[in-house]
This record gives structure tokens, C-alpha cells and sequence, in this order.
């Protein structure tokens, strides 16, 4: 089979009958080989004998959210290729040609995109139109340096083995952006069509709640993103707390009628440690998410993580808190050259603040080289636990030794060799 349309379905009995019957024709009036699937996820008000009625092959899925009833779908296709889109009849299942081209011609995804084929008047909320879907869609270009211009776009298309292959795990609607993000990071060949968009058939409110459903999307376009949600920010922190405690410690900076004195310098100080935390952040989170496979591995990170051993973590961040620990001390020395007593507290600000700044930032640099070493023993380079294939010659080997061991004594005591059990 060649084609699978599968189209998740939670009641939506007034159109889907619609959807399954324009897929068939597609199918009739082109030649394909294929199927539909009514990925059902839990009607109650009989949209799956309808589709059944109307020839589609209705495949339960228990699990709630629009992403489990695609990936219910997506498994028991038996199409190579897969198109799935909504069952509301408000994309065109009678056009799916320029789909279907793209795929035999090589193409992992098949995007389609609405701004390009039109949009008909009510099909899309102006909120969505000209807010939600172009903010979203440029911040997962500006992320994952995707050329997508229509992100959420519901129609699109695919090889079965290559999604499959990357595994997808999220379960709402967001479901559609890990899509589109996952093939990018696996560098897989995404193409983009032009489709339309029409009001959808349905007399209910739609499912897709506007501010709760973008809220996910964002989101999990930044958590698929550590270098936009934490090392960028953090670099930039950095660099702005760096300069400003540098120059601040040498004393007030006056701009007109302003100064800017340890109360500044405190801030800057501030600024530097959490911008610090965050660049930790990003690198924790790019390991941890390359080694349970949610995004693929950089050379990159893997280059800093075999130079950034726990001994030297361990030495840098020794390093500073020495730092920190001379400057409380000169602090002391400081303190007792004015006989315990009374101090100016812009002068002893410039020292103390450094050296707590150098503490928290040595802390910072001990714990995240401990973790990152944790995370390297979880996933050894040569395992204690054989191969299958070894496993397997071990057993086949243990059996024959057995055997022999069972032939010699037989032998032994009968003083003959057995014919049938060495057979």
C-alpha cells in the first residue's frame, strides 16, 4: 500500500463521513493504492460507524490529546507514505497530488502551507492568522534555522519508517511542532506545498483552545531549544554583569547628575551569577536531552563536554572560590587596619562583593562538573552486559559444551560412543 490518510477524530460526526469520502475519491481518481484511517479518540456520538459506513478502517486510541490519536494512527497505517490532517472538512482531502509528488520524489515531510494556498474568509481567526501562527512560526525558523513558513499548518505528509523513526512523544497539539522540529534536528528533507484552507463543517466550538495551545507550543519550541532559552540570555547576562563589576569596582561611574556606586555593583554582580547559572543550564540540558535522545548530538558540546573533565571542574571552581576566599580575607585585613571598628561601606562593598561573587560562582562550577560527570556514567562507552548477537554465541556455546559434557559421560559409562545422542 502507498498511501495512508489518517485524520484524528473526537466526535465529529457532521463531517467526517465528508473527509473520508473526498480521501477515497482522491485515491479512485489518481490510482493510488491506499487507505483511510479514523484515528478515533473516544466519539460518543457515532463518528466511527459513520466513517466505517463511509469505508475508512477506525482504529481506537484510548490515550487522550491530538498528538496520541495521530500516533495511534500513524502505527497501524500500513501505507508507506502518510497525509494526515483534521476530519473537520476544512482542508481539501480531493488535493493531496502535490503531496503525494514530493514523497516519491525523495521528501521525508511534506509541509503545507496555508498562507501560500489561501485562506478563506472565517477559516482562521485573525488572532491566529496574524499574531499566534506568524509569531510561532518564525520563532521555531529563528530556533531550529527551519525555512517553514506555516508551522501548524494540519495537513501534511511523510514516510512512515521516518517518523516513526524519531520517536515523538508529546501528546497535544503540540504534537505538530515536535513534528517539524524533530526532522529539522535530524536533518531530514522537508519540503513545502501550497494548500488551502477552509471553515471547517462542524456547528461546536473547535477543540484547539487559543491561549492554552499556543501557550504549549511556545513552550515547547524553547525546551527544544537550550541554546535560545539559556545560553544566549545567559552569555548576554554574563557579558553585561562582567563589565559593569569590572568597572564599578574601581569606583563610582558618574553619568550627569548619576552615579553609579556598590549598590550598581551589587546588582552587576547579581546580573553575572545568573547569567552564569543559566550558560550551566544550557549545557546540562544539552546533555541530558542528547543522551535520552530527544535531540540529536552536537559535536560541539561533545568536544566541551571531553575537555571539561570533573578534575578540572573541579580545579576551575577550586580556583575561584580561592579567589573568593583571598578577598573575604583582605576584607578581614581591611577591617582590622581600622581596629574592628566603623567602615566605609563603598570601600569594603568593593571587596566583598568579588570574592562572595567568585564563592557562588566557584559552588556553581563544582556542582554542574559533579552532574555532568553523572550524566556521563549513565551511558558507558563499553558496557558490562553483552550484545544480542553475543549473547546469543554464548548460549549456543554453554549448549554444545553441555552436550559434550553429557556425550563424555555417557560414553564413560557405557564404554561406547552413543550414536543418536552425538547425532
Amino acid at each position: 500500500m502507498e498511501l495512508s490518510v489518517v485524520m484524528p477524530c473526537l466526535n465529529e460526526a457532521e463531517t467526517v463521513e465528508t473527509c473520508v469520502r473526498k480521501a477515497l475519491g482522491f485515491f479512485a481518481e489518481h490510482g493510488v493504492d491506499g487507505e483511510v484511517i479514523i484515528a478515533d479518540n473516544g466519539s460518543t456520538d457515532g463518528s466511527q460507524q459513520l466513517a466505517r459506513d463511509a469505508g475508512a478502517r477506525v482504529v481506537p486510541v484510548t490515550s487522550k490529546g491530538y498528538g496520541n490519536a495521530l500516533m495511534g494512527g500513524i502505527r497501524a497505517a500500513r501505507g508507506t507514505y502518510v497525509v494526515m490532517g483534521d476530519a473537520d472538512d476544512s482542508y481539501d482531502f480531493t488535493s493531496l497530488m502535490p503531496f503525494l509528488t514530493e514523497l516519491r520524489d525523495g521528501a521525508d515531510l511534506v509541509m503545507g502551507n496555508r498562507f501560500k494556498g489561501g485562506i478563506a474568509p472565517g477559516a482562521m481567526p485573525p488572532l491566529h492568522r496574524y499574531l499566534g501562527n506568524p509569531v510561532l512560526s518564525f520563532v521555531g525558523r529563528l530556533f531550529f534555522r527551519s525555512k517553514i513558513g506555516d508551522f501548524h499548518c494540519g495537513l501534511r505528509g511523510f514516510r512512515r519508517d521516518s517518523i516513526l523513526r524519531l520517536g515523538l512523544q508529546t501528546g497535544g497539539m503540540e504534537f505538530a511542532s515536535e513534528m517539524v522540529v524533530r526532522c529539522t534536528l535530524a536533518k531530514y528533507d522537508i519540503r513545502e506545498v501550497p494548500t488551502t484552507l477552509s471553515p471547517d463543517g462542524r456547528s461546536r466550538a473547535p477543540h484547539l483552545s487559543t491561549w492554552r495551545d499556543g501557550w504549549r507550543h511556545l513552550r515547547f519550541l524553547m525546551l527544544y531549544s537550550p541554546r535560545w532559552l539559556f545560553l544566549i540570555p545567559g552569555l548576554l547576562l554574563m557579558t553585561l554583569g562582567l563589565i559593569g563589576g569590572i568597572a564599578l569596582s574601581a569606583g563610582p561611574i558618574h553619568v550627569g547628575d548619576i552615579a553609579f556606586d556598590v549598590d550598581t555593583l551589587a546588582g552587576a554582580s547579581a546580573i553575572l551569577v545568573i547569567g552564569f547559572q543559566a550558560v550551566l543550564s544550557a549545557l546540562l540540558t544539552k546533555v541530558y536531552a542528547m543522551e535520552e535522545g530527544f535531540l540529536p548530538h552536537d559535536p560541539r558540546v561533545q568536544r566541551v563536554i571531553r575537555s571539561w573533565s570533573l578534575e578540572r571542574g573541579l580545579v576551575v571552581g577550586g580556583l575561584l572560590a580561592l579567589a573568593g576566599l583571598v578577598g573575604l580575607v583582605a576584607s578581614l585585613i581591611h577591617w582590622q587596619g581600622h581596629s574592628f571598628g566603623q567602615l566605609d561601606p563603598h570601600a569594603l562593598l568593593r571587596i566583598v562583593v568579588p570574592a562572595a561573587t567568585a564563592l557562588i560562582m566557584s559552588f556553581q562550577m563544582i556542582f554542574a562538573s559533579l552532574f555532568v560527570s553523572i550524566l556521563g556514567i549513565r551511558r558507558p562507552s563499553h558496557p558490562l552486559v553483552a550484545d544480542p548477537a553475543e549473547e546469543a554465541a554464548i548460549v549456543v556455546d554453554a549448549a554444545v559444551q553441555r552436550v559434550r559434557t553429557e556425550n563424555g559421560a555417557t560414553s564413560a559409562d557405557s564404554g561406547s560412543m552413543n550414536p543418536a545422542k552425538t547425532a
